[in-house]
Formats: C-alpha cells, structure tokens, sequence
C-alpha cells in the first residue's frame, strides 16, 4: 500500500503540494474558509490518480468487447452528437456528477473507465497536471523553447510544427499510460504588464500575433483534421488530441499589492477587450478550431469569469465554439470562497454551470452539484449540456471506438518521443527565437577558427534548467556553459554570484580573475523562476541583487568589450548595460529549452545568423510605478498613464517591440500594392453628410465608419508583396514586419498597428520576395468606445522599416 505523505506550503488562503511525486505540480488547492480535513480531501481526490496509478502498457478503454461494445454509443456509424446523446441517457444523476471534475469517474455499468482531463503541454510534455507520469518506461519528452521565445521567431510554420511534435510524443505516451489525451495548452492571455509572472507562458503583447500563434499550436497539436474542419471539410471531425486556450479572459496578474489573481477584478472597456483582450481566443476558437477552453480565476467587469454569460454566451453563440469550457483549477470554489459572488457553495456550482462552463477542475462541483440541483438552483438538463459537450470531446478523440491498440496511432510509442527530429526542431526553435539585442561595431560574430579562450560568467550559466514555467523532464539537457564550450580549445567558468537572487558579492573577485584572463568573456545574468511564475510577478525590471553590479566590473576589467547574454520571459531594464561601450553585445535567450546552449553558441561563434524579434515592449525601471492592476491599454495624459504595450504605450523603452538585430543589414522594396480602396457602406444607421467626387459619385464626409456597415470587406483583402535585399555578407533568416499608421487621429487609435509578418531566408546581396495578407476589415482598423471595430478613412500609411506606402481608403 501506498503511503501519500505531503507537505504544505501555505499562504494566506492557497496551499501547493511539495511533494516530489507531484513533480512541481502548481495548481492551487482552496483552503480559506475550509477546515484541514475538507482541504485535505480536495487535495488527496484531485491528485491521487498521480500516486496510485501504475502506467499500462496501453490504457483501458469504453466500449470493450465482449459486454460492453453494443452499446448505441460505441457505434461509430452513427452522429458523435446521437452517440454522445445516447449515452447520457444512461446514467444516473450520481453519474452524471461524477463527471464533473478533472479526475471523472469510471462507470462501471456500462464499461467506462475513469478519466484525467488534466494534462499539461505548453511548450513539451509537462509534469504539472496529474495527467501526466515520467516514473513509466518514457521518462523524458523533447523541451522545446518557451512560448515567449518561440514567438520571438515570428514563424507560424515553427509553431505548427512544434505542436505537431509535442501531440506525437503526448500521444505516444497516453499509449503508454502515461498521459491523457486532453491538454491545457496554449496559454493566449495577453502580456499586457512587464512584471506578469507567466508573461514567459504567452506569445508575447500583440493580439494578432497572440492569434496566429495559437491558431498554428492548436492545428497542428490537435492534428490534420482541425484543419480539414477549418476547410469545411465535415465529413471526419476526429482529432488527435484535445488542446485548450486559456485563460479566457484579462487574466495578466497573479499577486500584486493587496490583489491575487484569485481575488481580483479586472476592469476592462468594451474597446479594450474587442481589440485586446479577446482576439487570441477568437483566433483560437474560430480559425483553430480548439475543442477546449479554460475560464479564469478573476472577475470581469465584476463577474467572475467562469461566470459571466456575458463571455461564455459570446464564445459559444458568436465564435461558434464547439468544445467543452474548464474551469481554471479551483476556480469554482473562489466564486464562493474568496470572490464572495456567490452565497454559497451551492450557488456558485450552478453559476457556473448556467453559464456554460462544463467541467471543474477540483472536487467543487462533485460536493455540491447534487444539493444545488435539489436546491433548484440548477436543472439535471443544464448538466447533461455539460456531459454532451465532455463526451462529444471524448468521441472526437477516439475514446469510444474500442481498442485503441487498433487505432490509427496504436504505433506510437518510446521510439516517437525525444527523436532526433523532435530535438532539432527544438534547436530550430531556440536559434529562430533568440534576440540580439546590441551589437556594436559588429562586435559579433566571434571567429571560432582562431582559437580564442573563453570565459563564462553569471549565475545562470551553468544550469541546465532552461525551460521556464510548465516544463518536463528534457531528452538531453544542457546549461549554456555547455553549449558554449564545444566552439572554444579553451573556457572557465565562475558563477560571479551564489544563484540568481546575486545578494551577495563574495564570488566577484573569482569571476574578475578570470574575466581578466579570457580573450573573451560572456556574462549570463537575467532572472529565472524564481522571480518570475505562476503565483508570482515581479516588483522591479532590474536584474536581480547584485547582477548588474557584477556585470559592469567584469565589462571594465576584460581585456576586450564583453558579451551579455540575458535570461528569463519578461523584459528587463538593461539600461546601463545598453549605454556602457565596454559591453558590445546583448543577446535575449529567454527560456530556450533543452537545446539552448547549442543554438546561442551558433549565433555568438556565426554558424547561425540571429533573426529573433521581440514580441513585447521591454519597460525602464520607472513603468513599476504603473498600477499593476489597471487594464487600461490606451493611455491617459491628463492623469499621467502611459497606456500599455507598442500599440499604445507613450513612455520611453529600454527595446520596443519587434526590435532584433542581425548580422546583416536589409532593404525593402514594395512591389505591388493597392493604393485605393473604395468600399461600399450598407444604408443604415445615422445619416452622413454627403459630397460629389469628380466622378459624380457621392462619398460620405467623415473619418471612420464601422466594419459591420461594410458590405465588402472579404473582396478588398489583398496580398502586399515586397522585396527584401539581404545586404550583408552572411545568409540567414529576416523577419519581415508590415506596420500601419492612422491618417488622423482618432480617439482611441493605436500609436502603431502590426498588420502581418513574414520569416524569410535570404542570400548575401541577393533579393527575395515574400507577400503578407492584408484584410483592410479587420487589420487597419481598431475598437471605439463601444467595442465596435470601425475603419479609419483617408490615408493609410503602410511601413516596413522606414518604407513607407499609402493605402487611400474611401467610402461610398
């Protein structure tokens, strides 16, 4: 018999299991207003499948021959909805709760044995969620970069890719029992402030940028069928895994001050949550097609997420979202326990379920779903809304056509995780993602033929921990000392500080020694998670304690100008370290996973030319000054708010968003673009003030007119085509970025617009052409005070770079 021991760290109101076993599990378990006992009951109920259930060959499955496969659900000849119907109708009250949860119950009866929906996969396999085991015969799964420096490589064919590897290896391992085959994955919430703990888990401030990612994860993890269905093919709706877009919505802040994530109540405009907060789950929904999305902790607008019908309607009655709604773990409880929205426990259960959420993480639902029904509070048919939409999911993954040992991907296995493919992509990823931040003189790239010694510096240099926040166990991990000490005959290394927190400067003397020695010195400083996670932002965009301190006296004591390579998500305020000469070159490595050693050794010795971009603004120490829990985007002179992200932000930046350097230069060309466009205006609404153009045509008099009035928008997109010059002496990568400006101001418009990107390989002194999309409707235009997009008319200036090209947008 097993024996579950557990120690607890607690705060005020959250408990966090620091049991090994749990493998840095993090979800947080309610313990304000319940005694130990109930407390530990929800923890032993949520996780007990982790330490009691040995890994099978293959998991045991619905429909099982020879009782249980005549059932009408486990006909695959008939609708998944009359399936799903048919076998709702077999169950009990009793069972229908016990589906209400993460951990859903087995039923006995008609063969169906229990299920895990939490599983984790933001970046890799991961071991937070009960869902997943390393302790079977697969014991390692590929750690690709962390999102926030995959989105760095601005390449939607990289991030397809990176899901379709980590969907092989989790189904490989839902093979082997170790796995589910729902995972919690993306993370789309906007960084929309620089001290976000899990800023590092998103694809950075952009909404459109947001979107693409999650559009292209969720394809290629969920498996060719998502995007069958997003070519209106209907015919097979099957999917080979279940991803899900979280956290829906304005959820950006774990703790600071007196708010907690759990507690906090975002307060959001219509305008930003339109063209914010809310088109990375649209994208997510709409053109990816995710079968699964996850509310949040926080309130909206004074309701809590997971409750406000507001936001579900919109999902389920506007996107067309076909999936099941999760909430985030516990987040039932706090509508009761700490939100205070609800009376009781009853009450917030059938929120919740009103609203359209289906499924609990925690035990919530499963203690009180029973009294609240006879309480009258919810209806049995408002939970068999709820089953349809779980097992609708299930069927579309498989699970109820019999022996998955026959199934279409019965074959993988062991040999299909950790493959040399899956590791290089993870290196692509790394070396597409890393940013170069400064280089001045062409201090870089070092010549690795010339035998230089080395000297590696920092406390982050020398761990192999690289993956950030919702990471696994890696294939093969190594810390970037050692990727950097296969390209040089000669390399020492000092930490310069005890660990990342630098409180002390007794290893500076070491570190000069050898700084003083070297040809060349790289400096690894930055933060880790240990400053930054779930349940933790930052107070201050400064390196840590004493890190800065050490970098500068190791810059004024080398031989030559040093190399300062920076970790962690979020942006840091390197100001002196940007100004200083004797630091030529920095370089943003973020979380660059398992490979991250190699692919920085690459760029720093020039086997590889650096292409990164950031997606996100890095703020001067100053923005800490910013309330933390305003969501304002737009900003606000009168009373000295500075607004927040590229799009709006009107303070001073240490780097903005999109900069990344290389060891090239390049020029752009427009190639072929419209110059006009006259769209056509359905007649309705207010009345227009009206003129005769030199055609005798009547246009309106004014500055902007709403999308939905627009009957044209779809005819008028158009591919912008342009040549890029690679004018230095290395091949490589070149993101291209198309910008737009506003004719005029318009309250409310962005100061600056991503409308599309492109990631292109070029030759030395060689052109290559690429094209980006552009859909006037939706990317030249942006939210008013209502939350209505509308389209500003006049002269819309297009740029890349310092190209510029004006788009006429007219209206008749």
């Amino acid at each position: 018999m097993l024996t579950l021991q557990l120690s607890c760290q607690c705060t005020k109101l959250y408990c966090t299991s620091t049991k090994s076993n749990y493998q840095n599990g993090k979800k947080p378990v309610m313990l304000h207003h319940q005694p130990t006992s109930i407390f530990f009951f929800t923890l032993l109920l949520i996780h007990l499948p982790q330490f009691t259930t040995a890994p099978n060959p293959f998991p045991d499955y619905p429909c099982k021959p020879p009782h249980h496969h005549h059932h009408p659900f486990c006909d695959q000849s008939l609708p998944i909805q009359t399936r799903a119907t048919s076998l709702i109708s077999l169950l009990t009250l009793s069972d229908k709760i016990n589906q209400l949860s993460n951990n859903a119950s087995s039923i006995p009866n008609l063969g169906i044995p229990s299920y895990q929906w939490w599983s984790e996969s933001l970046h890799g396999i991961a071991t937070n969620g009960p869902g997943i085991d390393f302790n079977g015969t697969i014991k390692s799964a590929t750690d690709f970069p962390q999102v926030i420096v995959s989105a760095s490589s601005f390449n939607r064919s990289l991030w397809f890719l990176i899901g379709s590897a980590v969907a092989v290896e989790a189904r490989a391992m839902y093979n082997f029992g170790q796995a589910g085959l729902s995972f919690w994955a993306p993370n789309v919430n906007i960084f929309r402030d620089p001290r976000w703990g899990r800023g590092q888990e998103t694809p950075g401030e952009d909404p459109m940028v947001a979107s693409a990612y999650a559009v292209e994860f969720v394809r290629g993890f969920q498996g060719g069928k998502g995007i069958k269905k997003v070519l209106n093919d209907q015919d097979d709706d099957e999917i080979m895994l279940s991803a899900c877009c979280k956290h829906y919505n304005a959820y950006d802040l774990e703790k600071w001050g007196q708010f907690a994530r759990y507690n906090f109540n975002a307060v959001v405009s219509q305008q930003d949550l339109e063209d914010s907060y809310q088109p990375p789950f649209r994208g997510c929904v709409q053109q990816g097609k995710a079968s699964c999305l996850m509310c949040s902790y926080n309130a909206v607008n004074g309701v809590p997420a997971c409750v406000s019908e507001d936001l579900m309607g919109l999902v389920r009655n506007k996107w067309g979202f076909e999936g099941y709604i999760t909430s985030d773990c516990d987040a039932v409880a706090t509508v009761f326990e700490y939100q205070h929205y609800a009376k009781s426990p009853e009450e917030a259960v059938a929120d919740v379920l009103n609203a359209g959420v289906d499924i609990n993480c925690g035990t919530y639902m499963l203690r009180h779903a029973q009294s609240a029904i006879e309480q009258g509070m919810v209806k049995e048919e408002t939970l068999d809304k709820a089953l349809l939409n779980l097992f609708s999911v299930q069927m579309r993954l498989g699970l109820f056509n019999g022996d998955p040992r026959k199934g279409k991907y019965s074959k993988l296995g062991p040999q299909d995780v950790c493959t040399p493919e899956h590791r290089k992509l993870a290196l692509e990823a790394a070396r597409q993602g890393i940013v170069l931040l400064k280089n001045d003189n062409k201090f870089l790239p070092l010549d690795r033929k010339a035998g230089v010694s080395l000297a590696v510096i920092g406390p982050m240099a020398n761990t192999s921990k690289l993956g950030g926040g919702y990471s696994g166990f890696p294939c093969s991990p190594k810390s970037l000392y050692d990727g950097l000490k296969e390209y040089v005959p000669t390399i020492s290394y000092s930490s310069g500080c005890r660990d990342v927190q630098c409180d002390s400067d007794d290893g500076f003397p070491e570190a000069i020694d050898i700084a003083k020695e070297a040809d060349f010195v790289v400096i690894v400083a930055g933060i880790s998670t240990i400053q930054e996670t779930e349940d933790l932002d930052r107070v201050s965009l400064l390196l840590p304690g004493k890190q800065m301190e050490l970098v500068l006296r190791i810059a004024a004591a080398s031989k030559r100008p040093v190399i300062l390579v920076l970790t962690g998500g979020g942006p840091l305020d390197v100001s002196s370290a940007e100004v200083n000469q004797h630091i030529a070159s920095i370089l943003w490595v973020g979380y660059p996973g398992e490979t991250g050693g190699k692919a920085l050794a690459e760029i720093i010795f020039g086997e590889i030319n650096p292409a990164g971009r950031l997606p996100m603004t890095w703020y001067p120490e100053s923005f800490t000054s910013v309330p933390m829990n305003d969501m304002r985007m737009r900003a606000d002179p009168s009373r000295g708010y500075p607004g927040r992200t590229y799009r709006f932000y009107t303070g001073s930046r240490i780097y903005g968003f999109g900069h990344g350097l290389s060891y090239s230069d390049f020029s752009y060309r427009f190639l072929s673009a419209p110059s006009k466009l006259s769209f056509s205006r359905i007649t309705k609404g207010g009345p227009r003030k009206s003129l005769l153009n030199k055609e005798d045509q009547e246009v309106y008099e004014a500055d902007h007119v709403q999308v939905e009035e627009l009957q044209n928008c779809n005819s008028l997109s158009f591919l912008l085509h342009v040549s890029v010059m690679n004018l230095g002496d290395m091949d490589g990568s070149h993101v291209v970025m198309l910008f737009s400006k506003w004719p005029k101001v318009i309250p409310g418009s962005p100061e600056n617009q991503l409308v599309g990107f492109s990631r292109v390989h070029t030759v030395s002194n060689e052109p290559m052409e690429t094209s980006i999309f552009v859909d006037p409707c939706e990317h030249l235009s942006f939210a008013d005070e209502q939350g209505k997009r509308i389209l500003p008319l006049g002269n819309h200036i297009l740029n890349i770079g310092d190209v510029e090209h004006i788009v006429s947008i007219e209206i008749y």
